[in-house]
């Protein structure tokens, strides 16, 4: 009788155990390859489970079962890796050029580019507006974070940024920042005196904000770190630190004249000093690299039929000439300073990469700067990076993991964990063994949402011109 009752017990308890309610997703994906990378391991046969925007659960294909969900997607062991971070674009134009901005969203998306950091313009209102809609999920595109408006002095070079002419309009123009909810702050060189840059960054890190941007060629940027500068926008400002003559060439000519002699009396001894520093404070440096190329080619290159061109509303391609005719008036003068610029640019990757400067990969797209275009920039930003001599899996991680990094979300951001964010590309091809793999994507998944190939090329289709 014992015996009968035991063997009852024992088969109650196995059918309860085979009939345990399984944990409920909304989204499963199966067969996955999981990319880290910040490890650069794949981890092949992965079940990844999705609630909403957040990675819930990561398992053995050996344990999918004990998820249940009303939507799989079968990864068929293909790659997954997060979404990708471009470190800086512009929206910008004034209000006529506000829909075509809207519409250069799309285009993210389509290259995987779940997440931008918006460098400032002349639109910040509707940028804004963007960046809640998206988060709510009623507008499609990447994830935003925003300076708003960029602190310039009293004669701006773009419209829409804040004056800031003296010390004393600091607090003002921060408050301004404060009450539009910006992200971090953008400061541009186009008429700011090197002791309001200084100020800038002090009270705005008494504030608790990030600050980056252009520097004045009369400031200096490693005295910048010193106040708690969290990064620069290009290498000028760097490149200028690492040459032993910037001091007596700023007193001469303390604009941007005197890059053709920066560039000549660069000293690599120095700039390892440099880039120890840099690395130290970990001051995140966006080198946009590709714009660099672009614009130094300006002149030589047939873009007319450049594939992304029929995606940019005609006002946006009416902001390219400017770029063009400086170019020209460049050429006529016998400058030769952006070939230059580029060439020791790209001399310039690797050491600091290898120094621990923490680099971010920035495209610098959007209207005025010509023919570098929203997403698929981004992807050409990475492969100079490799030109430059970066393997692809440091360069996807000046994206992937920098991007995060930067605003303090690694707990959210950069790699397919439980947790973080459902920002996924689901790829073909493994962009680790080459970079141009990147573009193999099938899958993208911004804020747990799927977009298939055939929705990515509607989406795109819709803004075509």
């Amino acid at each position: 009788m014992k015996k009968a009752l035991f063997g009852t017990l024992v088969g109650v308890l196995l059918i309860a155990a085979c009939t345990s309610p399984k944990e409920s997703a909304d989204l499963l994906i199966t067969n996955a390859t999981i990319l880290d990378v910040a490890s650069g391991e794949e981890i092949p046969g992965q079940m990844i489970a999705i609630s909403g925007d957040t990675i819930m659960a990561v398992r053995d294909m050996e344990e999918s079962d004990d998820f249940s969900a009303s939507k799989t997607i079968d990864a068929e062991n293909q790659y997954v890796m997060p979404g990708l971070w471009d470190m800086h674009v512009h929206f910008r134009g004034g209000d006529t050029l506000v829909a075509e901005n809207r519409n250069l969203l799309p285009l993210f998306l389509a290259h995987g580019v779940t997440t931008v950091r918006d460098a400032g313009g002349d639109i910040s209102i509707s940028v804004l507006d963007w960046r809640q809609k998206i988060e709510a999920g009623e507008l499609e595109g990447p994830s935003i974070f925003t300076s708003g408006p960029k602190l310039d002095g009293p004669d701006p070079a773009w419209p829409g940024s804040i004056e800031v002419a003296g010390p004393g309009d600091i607090p003002a123009a921060l408050d301004s920042l404060e009450q539009l909810e910006v992200d971090y702050v953008k400061m541009y060189d186009g008429s700011l005196s090197k002791e309001v840059f200084y100020g800038i960054i002090a009270a705005a890190e008494e504030r608790g904000y990030k600050t980056t941007g252009h520097m004045p060629m009369s400031a200096d940027i490693l005295k910048g770190v010193d106040l708690g500068l969290d990064g620069s926008e290009h290498l000028y400002y760097v490149m200028k630190a690492c040459s032993p003559r910037a001091d007596s060439l700023t007193k001469v000519n303390p604009g941007y004249g005197m890059m053709n002699d920066i560039i000549a009396t660069y000293d690599t001894e120095l700039a390892e000093e440099v880039f120890q520093k840099l690395s130290e404070n970990q001051v995140y440096i966006t080198p946009t690299l590709h714009i660099g190329k672009t614009l130094s080619e300006i002149l030589d290159v047939d873009h007319s039929k450049d594939s992304l061109l029929p995606y940019i509303g005609s006002g946006i391609r009416k902001t390219y000439r400017g770029r063009i005719e400086g170019a020209k008036r460049a050429k006529a003068a016998g400058s030769t300073m952006r070939s230059k610029m580029e060439q020791k640019s790209m001399e310039m990757i690797k050491p600091m990469y290898d120094h621990g400067v923490p680099l971010l990969a920035g495209s610098d797209c959007g209207p005025f700067n010509s023919y570098v275009y929203p997403g698929g920039s981004l992807h050409n930003e990475l492969e100079r990076f490799v030109s430059a001599g970066l393997t692809p899996l440091e360069a996807i991680r000046t994206s992937v993991i920098n991007g995060p990094a930067f605003f303090d979300l690694e707990d959210s951001y950069g790699s397919v964990e439980p947790g973080k964010t459902a920002d996924i590309l689901i790829l073909q091809k493994n962009p680790f063994q080459n970079i141009q793999n990147l573009l193999s994507v099938t899958s993208v998944l911004a804020k747990g949402k799927v977009y298939r190939q055939e929705d990515l090329r509607q989406m795109m289709q819709a803004v075509k011109q």
